[in-house]
């Protein structure tokens, strides 16, 4: 029988808030209440768009990321077939190291050739060690080597408090990671990778005859919920991250460390919950929108206006909107030729006075170099 805490806690908010709203005066926001109480060693939840925390426990507590280290594998793995390096179609060679990997499995052969599509839902979906394995020794050579690229875009990335030791997420004291980390891991495959995140949603997955389904059972209890991982060691405990998507918001909670299926799953809910039901997202500026027009020296054009590449969104208790103030700036005198993909200036964001997000601006069109006369009169202009 299934348990009540995974059917019955996705139905929470409309209960808390009806209660909120009759307590409340008609169209007041509700009070911010104090975050859930989570049975883990460690968790965060963020905004997915801007990456801010709304709130966290030992979130940069170094921790061991059993299988979730696949996140970071996939987000490897993702990137050679954006590349070309790597096509869903190719049959890749099962070695003897892969087919004797240790946990989860997909059971794939030794000496067999299998389908990287096959290979990346086994990865993903069964989060299995032999077909993650078989990935890493195809694109780095050795997984040893495939480690390293891990290990380098997850500095670039951000991630200081991660190292990897595996492809996998095999107990070892140097192989580690925080909250926070992957939650910012979770993000970037989320927004980096959209056409392959789709793959996280994936209820079940059958190979070789062998039905496995996915461990996530949010996926199955709230309609919103579409990723992203789970993993589990005895000395990891139970861990999950989970994203889901409502009313155009996305939140993303990492939970690590609990003790059951049960626990692991109900805190993570609670978490998606509590911030849907006080937080609300804020655009602040379109992709594209003009933030400023300054001055352009020795070009073509004399003023350009700068913008930012992407939609910039910042999440505010709710009803708090007004809070958000920004602050905008270019570096020093703006010289022709300009490229439109050259970031000029920056754009600060700041919620009730604390700054949540700093975002780079860039010309909304590139400026060729000007006349002569024009580039004369402007080093003229420049002495002073």
């Amino acid at each position: 029988m299934k348990s009540c805490l995974r059917y019955c806690i996705p139905a929470l908010p409309a209960l808390f808030t009806a209660a909120l709203a009759a307590a409340a005066p008609a169209g007041s926001p509700p009070p911010l209440a104090s975050p859930p109480a989570i049975e883990a060693r460690s968790w965060v939840l963020v905004d997915s768009g801007s990456g801010q925390s709304l709130a966290e426990s030992n979130a940069d507590q170094r921790v061991e990321p059993a299988s979730l280290t696949k996140l970071m594998s996939a987000y490897v793995i993702f990137g050679a077939l954006r590349d070309g390096r790597l096509k869903m179609t190719e049959e890749v060679l099962i070695s003897e190291h892969a087919w004797r990997a240790e946990g989860s499995r997909t059971f794939v052969q030794v000496g067999t050739r299998v389908p990287v599509d096959v290979l990346v839902k086994g990865m993903i979906v069964q989060s299995g060690n032999d077909a993650t394995i078989a990935l890493a020794e195809r694109i780095g050579g050795t997984e040893a080597a495939f480690v390293q690229m891990m290990n380098a875009y997850a500095g670039r990335l951000g991630m200081n408090g991660t190292h990897f030791e595996d492809s996998t997420g095999l107990p070892s004291p140097a192989h580690y990671s925080t909250a926070r980390d992957l939650a910012t891991l979770s993000r970037a495959i989320i927004r980096d990778f959209p056409e392959y995140y789709g793959i996280y949603s994936l209820r079940e997955f059958t190979w070789n005859r062998i039905r496995q389904e996915n461990r996530n059972g949010l996926l199955e209890s709230d309609s919103t919920v579409d990723g992203i991982k789970t993993g589990h060691t005895e000395t990891a405990g139970y861990c999950l991250i989970s994203s889901a998507l409502r009313s155009g918001m996305r939140l993303v909670s990492v939970v690590l460390g609990s003790g059951s299926v049960k626990a692991r799953e109900g805190g993570s809910a609670a978490l998606l919950n509590y911030g849907f039901t006080f937080y609300e997202s804020v655009t602040v500026k379109r992709a594209g929108e003009m933030v400023l027009k300054p001055r352009v020296y020795k070009g073509a054009e004399q003023f350009i206006a700068v913008a930012p590449a992407a939609t910039v969104q910042v999440t505010v208790p709710r009803g708090q909107g007004t809070t958000v103030t920004t602050r905008a700036s270019v570096r020093g005198p703006l010289l022709a030729p300009l490229a439109a993909g050259t970031a000029v200036g920056e754009l600060q964001v700041d919620v009730g006075g604390k700054t949540v997000s700093r975002v780079p601006l860039y010309p909304v069109a590139a400026v060729a170099t000007g006349s002569l006369w024009r580039r004369m009169i402007d080093t003229i202009s420049l002495w002073f």
